[in-house]
């Protein structure tokens, strides 16, 4: 899809003006929200302008200034004064990752003792033989990408 046409997506609807937001940074490129769902005060979101479901459909110049723009702001968060004892980066692709608005986003949040969100996962170490296994089913995958030049 091309700028701004995800039909019935609340953050192209955002990015046109026609839906509300509290906006503290905007570009060419990406448009920065404040999360109505926040995990923490100063949950921000970055949203490219341009409509994409996911990774597999922003190119990556697009997607390097998404997160080039998430760095800048959970700098921003540190010294924003918001309580911020440290920062998370999370991008949530495809309904089993938890993505909920399918317009590519990254959240930037600020963290703290005490605060509610958690990620529960079993953190086992993993033998190396399945390491090794994964790692080359990665540069398949890689291989199947393409040059990137």
């Amino acid at each position: 899809m091309g700028e701004h046409e995800g039909p019935g997506c609340v953050f192209c609807a955002i990015i046109r003006g026609e839906a509300e937001a509290s906006i503290p940074y905007a570009d060419d490129h990406v448009v920065v929200i404040m999360d109505i769902g926040a995990v923490t005060p100063g949950h921000l979101l970055v949203i490219p302008r341009v409509h994409a479901a996911g990774l597999e459909d922003l190119d990556e110049e697009t997607s390097a200034h998404v997160w080039r723009i998430g760095h800048r702001m959970g700098r921003a968060l540190r010294r924003s004064g918001l309580r911020c004892e440290g920062v998370n980066v999370f991008l949530a692709d495809g309904k089993a990752a938890f993505q909920e608005v399918f317009h590519f986003h990254l959240h930037v949040f600020p963290r703290f003792k005490g605060d509610a969100f958690r990620i529960e996962a079993d953190w086992g170490t993993r033998e190396r033989s399945l390491l090794d296994r994964e790692a080359e089913a990665v540069r398949s995958g890689l291989a199947a990408l393409g040059s990137s030049d």
